[in-house]
């Protein structure tokens, strides 16, 4: 059997061929592109390829799938790719400690979303990106007229109609401006920024919108109280397939919503979540809690049980709700249910 491990790079990648009959290996250093990456195909013919999680994963599976190449696309998570003790790691090293794990099988593999799935996904993750953005944008308009000592409207009355034409009125073009007035084409220059995002981001949720009229996963999770399409969206997209959990403790992990835990004989410690799942999930998830205290029964009874009226216990309450909603949400996606109130507080009792 031939196993082609890759270890992926930016620009370079780093191959290495093992037969596991003569335990021979051949080594290969090329450029990450799809035509040398054929190539490599082509020459070594191998029965197994395995790559490492890596922004370019991506398309060199997709690309091994219709080569019709078997893939197996590794987590480096696991305690076997900890480098800490080694005294030497090199790209050769990688390559080979794919092929060699593989070959005993000790990869844990993880799931590929199909093509489709990965570009939704990223879609949803870049709309966090375009207010993050505009955030930061807001943050220095404000920062430019406290350090001039100019007051301007708080929180979000700043960013309304009447906030903008406010604020335009200190607004010059940096080509018009002397030594003493360069903080006023900065404030153009920011507020024409602010306004490019605010368009786009409206373009963006207007597609977004239109993707969720068409996607019945969506439109189930919206049947929850409290949960919005915003929220729906980021379930749906990192879930992708409900399938491929076993059970709930999966959904919780893949989340980063279970504790840690440290035990040693008769000590068993569990500490904080280990927020090791995607982080766009887990806020989405965190923020619709907070939200369905207000219109959702069964959260808010879930809520009051754990917390029991401590202040000290509000944020781990709120973080168990986060973990239940999760749960919830594949429950209801595996089933392909629609939310009922009378099942979810029956099945808290």
């Amino acid at each position: 059997m031939k196993i082609l491990g890759i270890d992926l790079g930016k620009f370079n990648s780093v191959a290495c061929l093992l037969d596991t009959e003569t335990q021979k290996t051949l080594f290969f250093s090329f450029k990450s592109l799809r035509q040398e990456f054929k190539w490599l195909l082509a020459q070594t013919l191998p029965n197994l390829v395995v790559i490492e999680t890596c922004t370019i994963s991506g398309w060199v599976y997709d690309l091994c799938q219709a080569e019709q190449f078997k893939v197996l696309v590794a987590n480096t998570n696991q305690q076997a790719w900890c480098w800490k003790h080694v005294k030497r790691k090199t790209d050769k090293d990688d390559a080979l400690k794919l092929t060699k794990l593989a070959s005993l099988g000790q990869i844990d593999p993880v799931y590929m979303p199909s093509s489709e799935s990965r570009q939704y996904r990223q879609l949803v993750k870049y709309r966090k990106k375009l207010i993050n953005r505009s955030t930061q944008i807001q943050n220095t308009i404000r920062a430019l007229f406290s350090q001039q000592g100019i007051a301007i409207p708080s929180g979000a009355q700043a960013w309304t109609i009447a906030g903008i034409e406010k604020l335009s009125q200190y607004r010059k073009p940096i080509q018009e401006c002397d030594s003493n007035s360069l903080w006023q084409g900065q404030i153009g220059i920011e507020l024409d920024l602010l306004d490019h995002l605010w368009e786009e981001q409206h373009l963006l949720e207007k597609k977004l919108t239109q993707i969720a009229k068409q996607d019945s996963r969506v439109q189930l999770l919206e049947t929850i109280p409290g949960v919005g399409r915003i929220t729906a969206e980021i379930v749906v997209a990192f879930i992708d397939d409900p399938n491929r959990f076993e059970n709930a403790k999966q959904v919780s992990a893949y989340a980063g919503l279970i504790p840690r835990q440290h035990q040693s004989g008769a000590l068993n410690r569990m500490g904080r979540i280990t927020k090791r799942g995607p982080k766009v999930l887990r806020i989405a998830l965190v923020e619709a809690s907070w939200l369905m205290l207000r219109y959702n029964s069964w959260a808010a009874a879930f809520y009051q049980r754990i917390c029991g009226g401590q202040k000290t216990r509000k944020k781990q309450a709120i973080t168990a709700l986060a973990r239940k909603l999760l749960v919830r949400c594949w429950t209801l996606l595996r089933k392909k249910e629609e939310w009922d109130d009378q099942k979810a507080i029956a099945a808290a009792i």
